[in-house]
């Protein structure tokens, strides 16, 4: 009798423990409902950043033309300046005028061919674009400073 209420209770402790590793059909479903929802929060926050991402790319072409545009007028602007300068001064500033009108060119058909590959190239080629349009920008000052003395 011992024997049998030993192996009774080893058979029911073993069918307890396999239905609970088991699961049931609910759970499942609750698991892949759970999933579901996963992927749509996912695709929703891809969706976020991605417009994020554009919206930057956006803003600083548009930053980027602002300041190629004022690059212009100040070259405009600066060889006008130097139309009454002697010849030999007139013809020093017309090649560096001419230098700095490239680099603004070339900065400006950089900006226009860019081509949108992920935000990591993305934020490297800002980085240096920026870098770049800071020299500029440091160069047209340098040569303003240097006519006014």
């Amino acid at each position: 009798m011992k024997k049998s209420f030993i192996q009774f209770t080893a058979a029911a402790l073993l069918f307890a423990v396999a239905i609970s590793s088991c699961e049931s059909p609910s759970s499942r479903a609750e698991k892949v409902e759970e999933a579901k929802e996963d992927l749509t929060q996912a695709k929703k926050d891809l969706d976020k950043a991605t417009k994020e991402y554009l919206a930057d790319v956006e803003k600083y072409r548009a930053d980027a033309a602002a300041k190629v545009t004022a690059n212009e007028k100040s070259i405009a602007g600066f060889k006008a300046r130097i139309a009454t300068e002697k010849e030999e001064v007139r013809a020093d500033y017309e090649k560096k005028i001419d230098a700095l009108e490239e680099k603004n060119s070339d900065m400006k058909k950089a900006m226009d061919d860019y081509k949108i590959e992920g935000k990591e190239k993305w934020e490297s080629f800002k980085t240096e674009f920026s870098r770049d349009m800071d020299e500029l920008g440091k160069a047209f000052r340098d040569l303003t400073v240097k006519n006014v003395k």
